[in-house]
């Protein structure tokens, strides 16, 4: 490799970026994980407990998980730890749902940040892989969000951490390689969910959006308007497969980062709105803005705002 070649490419890894996309992924995963709990609050028990009654319970999606691997974290870890501490198994699953509120709303506020993005994926992790008859594709996503804030050089600028502990601002290469991984995942993620879609009829068709806006639970909208709007089923379904096979060519460049970035993002807020895979919506939206909106340059929400200027890349 040449000498120039070899500068491109640290130049392209390790740009030196400020830390305002790594506040809009913890603020906005912190925000996932206690929507989460908190739509869970009430099923928590039943979806966990060994003794709700049914025939799918905690000790069948551990007893399949098991089939896999035994190092696999689990709840069932947690309730026996708790045995041994004279704790029932109810009062161990409370207990384990209130830390990962707790964990998401000390994220949301940048106090302990480090502590608790890694307490927040454990305990996070636990719940989906006892409960993975029930997981689908979003916890994957918030898994992945969560595992980004874990190796990040924590604490931003805007965290509680940084104020009450006098912390030292994070390197901006550094900053810039975290961004570039993430980028480099979103982008992949994205091309061969395109590309897998592309090789099917249903998605040219609209075969496939038919079936998803069908099928229970996620026929908000009517059958009657479905059949109405059967062409632009076919135009959603090719323009599905356009936006996430061609991100990787179209989200990097500048001139095209913004326009992309809206498609994808609306393509998220539609499918929020036709199937009510709100939580789903919100971590891609996340992910997504953490990735590549926050080199847009805009000024941000007051709420969010740095105290520093953003560095271009």
């Amino acid at each position: 490799m040449k000498a120039s070649d070899s500068t491109k490419l640290t130049a392209f890894l390790f740009p030196a970026v400020s830390d305002w996309w790594l506040t809009l992924l913890r603020r906005g995963m912190a925000l996932q994980v206690a929507l989460t709990c908190l739509t869970l609050r009430s099923d928590w028990q039943y979806l966990f407990s060994s003794k709700n009654g049914g025939m799918v319970n905690r000790h069948l999606g551990e007893a399949i998980l098991d089939l896999r691997s035994t190092a696999i974290p689990r709840l069932g870890w947690l309730v026996r730890a708790g045995h041994q501490l004279g704790l029932r198994e109810e009062t161990v699953l409370f207990l384990a749902w209130l830390c990962l509120l707790v964990a998401a709303l000390f994220l949301l506020l940048g106090l302990f940040c480090r502590t608790s993005a890694i307490a927040a994926w454990f305990l996070y992790l636990c719940a989906v892989k006892s409960g993975n008859l029930f997981s689908y594709g979003v916890d994957n996503f918030v898994l992945i969000g969560l595992f980004y804030l874990m190796i990040a050089p924590l604490p931003d600028r805007s965290a509680l951490d940084a104020s009450l502990f006098s912390a030292a601002p994070p390197n901006p290469q550094r900053l810039g390689f975290h961004l570039r991984v993430l980028q480099l995942h979103l982008s992949l993620i994205y091309f061969f969910g395109g590309i897998t879609k592309a090789t099917g009829q249903g998605w040219w068709n609209g075969t496939s959006i038919w079936r998803a806006l069908s099928s229970p639970p996620f026929d908000y909208v009517p059958l009657s308007t479905l059949i109405s709007l059967r062409p632009l089923l076919i135009l959603g379904g090719i323009c599905v497969c356009l936006l996430e096979a061609a991100y990787p060519i179209f989200i990097w460049p500048r001139r095209t980062r913004l326009l992309w970035l809206a498609g994808v993002i609306g393509m998220h807020v539609g499918i929020a709105l036709t199937m009510g895979l709100y939580l789903f919506s919100l971590v891609m939206i996340v992910l997504n803005l953490a990735g590549f909106g926050s080199q847009l340059h805009l000024k941000p929400p007051r709420f969010f705002r740095l105290t520093a200027g953003h560095v271009r890349l």
